[in-house]
């Protein structure tokens, strides 16, 4: 995939969801849904900006930068592919969240696209 760290794959999908769910997205808005320190969210965005994924405005807006934004979205894709897959095997909708997050970090590109397949039937005509 790619050479980011999970944590760091993390933060570019919530801001990318949180973008989705709010429009501007700021550090303060990462911490909060994360439920991590704002120090914490601090030096994972320095490092983020040093990577080339991330720009913070002066107004404190955070925008994601090409490679940011595929990243981001890549991983929500999983994120919610993996949950209704998981919810299509009745799964309770915590467990789904939870085991989709860790896994969606882990799993292989062959073994996502059989199971996007499963989930979405026609997903590789959309592609």
């Amino acid at each position: 995939m790619h050479n980011i760290h999970d944590a760091e794959e993390n933060y570019l999908e919530a801001i990318v969801v949180l973008h989705r769910t709010q429009g501007e997205v700021r550090s303060i808005d990462l911490a909060h849904h994360l439920s991590l320190s704002r120090a914490s969210v601090s030096n994972a965005i320095k490092k983020l900006e040093k990577e080339g994924h991330v720009i913070m405005q002066h107004d404190g807006i955070l925008k994601l930068t090409p490679s940011g934004e595929a990243i981001g979205r890549e991983i929500d894709d999983r994120h919610q592919t993996i949950k209704r897959w998981f919810l299509s095997l009745g799964i309770s909708e915590e467990n789904a969240e939870n085991d989709a997050c860790r896994i969606e970090h882990a799993i292989s590109q062959e073994t996502y696209d059989r199971v996007k397949a499963a989930v979405i039937p026609d997903a590789s005509a959309q592609e």
